[in-house]
């Protein structure tokens, strides 16, 4: 991530609130250097999901990248996860986005 984690979390809330969906800070990690994780619940399904941040080799096909870390779509099993990720990693932020279509509202790749 180039920008602090605190911009980068602001902007993409903002991002989805103007987009007219919820998502607010579930957790606030370290200001600069913290990873971000962005749950996702449809409004619609209930479904859920987490996508965590990755970075992949360089050349036309690297950079950041964001992925689904658990394959569940049960909200319950993805909060336990999220506070299992938290006990390994203090810093830690959480952004939780509500959307009518499950939209995470990110700009880059989702694989």
């Amino acid at each position: 991530m180039l920008l602090s984690s605190d911009i980068w979390v602001s902007a993409l809330t903002r991002r989805v609130e103007q987009a007219g969906s919820f998502a607010f800070i579930a957790r606030k990690g370290h200001p600069q250097f913290g990873a971000v994780l962005v749950k996702v619940l449809n409004l619609r399904t209930r479904d859920a999901y987490v996508l965590r941040e990755v970075q992949t080799g360089e050349g036309e096909e690297g950079g950041t990248k964001w992925m689904r870390p658990v394959e569940t779509l049960n909200e319950p099993d993805i909060d336990a996860w999220i506070a299992r990720q938290v006990k390994y990693d203090p810093d830690l932020w959480v952004v939780e986005i509500e959307d009518a279509e499950g939209r995470h509202h990110l700009t880059e790749p989702v694989v």
